[in-house]
């Protein structure tokens, strides 16, 4: 079992780390908070969860304990996978998260793309009293987002790449991030996928 990677950051896209260990390059999954954490940084200490099945083995990486946990609470829930997890974590943040959660906000959670009434309110069935119980909301934290990037052509491209790997076609994505560019051309990539996560 691979508890975490620590190394050298390689490659960064909004939705994939590359963390060079001991000439091994691991490719990681991210959500958008960890892509926020770890960007600018040259060495990292990513947190692993390992998902093996007879057809894949995928690494999912957090920046943190607290963001590993609520993934691997929201694995736990019936019809929630792993890309749901991340867009689930991309889109709020892990304090946002466990308060929808406590407070019983199943509209903050239908927010997320993908996510019905349903699933959301079995998301807060399921996970309420186990949220209460562990460390995750006495230890949750807001992570900060990373600098701007002056070069908006750029940002398009990454973000349009970013969605993309989340499953969302390119053309709709291309052009919803367009969109948002020209309403605010400094806009960063953090912000402006999770603005384009509420309009696909």
């Amino acid at each position: 079992m691979i508890d975490y990677i620590k190394g050298e950051l390689t490659e960064l896209t909004p939705a994939l780390a590359v963390v060079e260990c001991h000439g091994v390059g691991y490719g990681v999954n991210i959500s958008l908070n960890t892509y926020a954490s770890i960007q600018g940084h040259k060495d990292v200490k990513l947190y692993i969860y390992e998902a093996i099945r007879e057809d894949a083995f995928t690494l999912w990486g957090f920046s943190n304990k607290q963001e590993r946990e609520l993934f691997l609470l929201l694995i736990s829930v019936s019809g929630i996978g792993g890309n749901t997890a991340r867009m689930i974590l991309s889109s709020l943040t892990t304090t946002e998260l466990v308060d929808a959660i406590s407070t019983d906000n199943a509209k903050l959670l239908k927010n997320v793309k993908g996510i019905g009434l349903k699933t959301a309110q079995r998301i807060i069935v399921d996970l309420k009293d186990k949220i209460i119980k562990t460390d995750v909301a006495s230890q949750s934290n807001t992570l900060g987002l990373g600098e701007k990037n002056p070069i908006s052509k750029e940002i398009q491209e990454e973000a349009t790449s970013a969605l993309t790997m989340l499953g969302f076609q390119a053309s709709a994505s291309q052009k919803v991030v367009v969109s948002i560019l020209k309403d605010d051309p400094s806009a960063s990539v953090e912000k402006v996928i999770k603005l384009a996560l509420k309009q696909l």
